[in-house]
């Protein structure tokens, strides 16, 4: 069975039960009448699993077309053992009502939709198709034997009538109402048992849900009690489990961030409006007090009164911690922990303004370490990262609090010095600078040495945008590295060099 659908068995239902009081004895004309059998339930069940109106229009059609092409597979039989005889004719026509009937319920669904229609859909076929085979069919089986053993065609139709009647038509009507009315029931108890499987699979992703969610969550009943809370409840709160359960809401409420509050006012609100929500602040079992975003909400039964309330607690400050660990990661290098580009763009561009109020001078360093690439090759990538870490911790220390030190690429480092009075005076800090990169690192039982180059371009004289100053000090920095490495050149010295990049 196709269906697009949540499955909540692998096993078919069956409406119409096929046994061997439907079979006719003309092996053709009982398996199509099997295989019909076998459409009706498969469109039953794709109604009991809610399938959707391409699917059950797909099975509706070829259970139509399927008809169509087995009332001329009878038809044909038929018309070899009994040509152009009015019992022929008045089987035909019950053919072409059928087709008829089918052909209205697929034109429009009885003014239905669809999935709405098919419940009296199923209930016409089962009827019919049951009707037709036990009656009409076998009928038509029976004078049909009848002439092929050699029977004159009235008496073969006189005989026909007769083992048709009395105690056989009895059980033939038995057996319709049997059939009529097990196929409707059968459709109610299965339809009812897979929304009972659908509201059960709801009802276990409502319960993972509560119980793993970050946001602490307590259901009261209509007064306030306590009656359920999840962990991240007692995680917030400090309080077990069952030492929340039978206490009032109302002492986690103990006051709000505005003066305005009132545990009484939001009680009111959630009752006369459905809900509420606002900064409140919460009880510890340690005696603290957190602070967190409440929303309490009203659920109501079938006739409209409140019989319970839902409260969500968000504890603010894990909000908040959270937010910054994620501006962080944005906007951090996740190996040094040092600025990336984007927070040293919008640094440099803050310090340019300030520079042009205040005039002073600021420098830009790019900053290249000699010699990185062997590292890796020798010792390992890993040591690679460990060197990085160091040369991180040692900017950091020889940095000014008001300077920046950022990695932007793999060994690239970008050092932001504010508040020059002159040109010259971030000299003393390179040379600083150099000599603490130029220290020797122990990674694990190795020493590692490297340099850097460094290119330096000053603000206002190289430049006033942040793009052309980074630019600029880039292009000094391979100046450095062609001039011998392990040292710094400013980009107004390679511009009066007469350099060209």
């Amino acid at each position: 069975m196709h269906n697009n659908k949540e499955t909540y068995t692998d096993k078919p239902h069956t409406i119409f039960p096929w046994n061997d009081s439907f079979k006719l004895g003309i092996l053709l004309v009982d398996q199509q009448h099997e295989r019909l059998a076998g459409l009706v339930n498969i469109l039953a069940n794709h109604l009991i699993y809610n399938a959707d109106v391409p699917a059950l229009s797909a099975v509706f059609n070829e259970l139509a077309d399927y008809a169509v092409y087995h009332f001329h597979t009878e038809e044909t039989i038929w018309h070899q053992s009994v040509p152009d005889d009015s019992w022929e004719t008045r089987h035909k026509d019950v053919h072409d009502s059928f087709i008829e009937e089918v052909s209205r319920l697929r034109a429009g669904y009885g003014g239905k939709p669809l999935d709405e229609a098919v419940p009296d859909i199923l209930s016409f076929l089962t009827n019919w198709l049951a009707f037709h085979i036990l009656d009409s069919d076998k009928r038509m089986a029976k004078l049909v034997r009848a002439t092929q053993s050699g029977l004159p065609l009235e008496e073969a139709k006189r005989l026909t009538s007769h083992e048709m009647s009395g105690a056989i038509k009895a059980l033939i009507e038995a057996l319709l109402s049997m059939y009529q009315t097990l196929s409707c029931r059968t459709l109610q108890l299965l339809t009812e048992i897979v929304e009972r499987q659908k509201a059960e699979v709801k009802l276990r992703l409502a319960s993972s849900v509560f119980d793993n969610t970050l946001e602490a969550i307590c259901i009261t009943d209509a007064d306030g009690i306590i009656i359920d809370a999840n962990p991240a409840f007692s995680h917030i709160t400090q309080y077990a489990h069952d030492k929340v359960l039978g206490n009032s809401l109302d002492t986690l409420m103990l006051g709000a961030e505005s003066d305005a509050f009132d545990i009484a006012n939001v009680w009111q609100a959630a009752r006369e409006e459905g809900h509420w929500n606002g900064e409140i602040r919460s009880r510890c079992r340690s005696g603290g007090v957190k602070a967190g975003w409440l929303t309490l909400s009203a659920v109501k039964d079938e006739r409209g009164n409140i019989c319970n309330f839902v409260a969500v607690f968000s504890c603010v400050e894990q909000l908040i911690k959270r937010q910054h660990e994620m501006e962080f990661m944005v906007n951090h290098d996740a190996l040094t922990q040092l600025p990336n580009r984007l927070l040293m763009t919008d640094r440099l561009e803050l310090a340019i303004a300030h520079a042009e109020r205040s005039h002073e001078y600021l420098a830009v360093c790019f900053l290249d370490l000699d010699g990185f690439k062997a590292v890796n090759d020798v010792f390992g990538h890993a040591a690679g990262d460990c060197l990085l870490q160091e040369i991180a911790r040692r900017f950091s220390r020889a940095s000014r609090r008001n300077d920046t030190v950022a990695r932007v690429g793999g060994d690239e480092f970008v050092i932001l010095l504010n508040g020059l009075r002159r040109s010259v005076d971030c000299c003393l800090y390179m040379d600083k600078l150099l000599d603490e990169i130029e220290q020797p690192v122990l990674i694990k039982n190795d020493i590692i040495r490297v340099s850097a180059s460094i290119g330096i371009a000053l603000f206002p004289d190289d430049g006033n945008s942040a793009e052309a100053l980074l630019r600029h000090a880039d292009q000094a920095m391979y100046r450095s590295k062609k001039s011998g490495k392990a040292g710094y050149c400013f980009y107004n010295a390679l511009q009066n060099y007469g350099g060209a990049f």
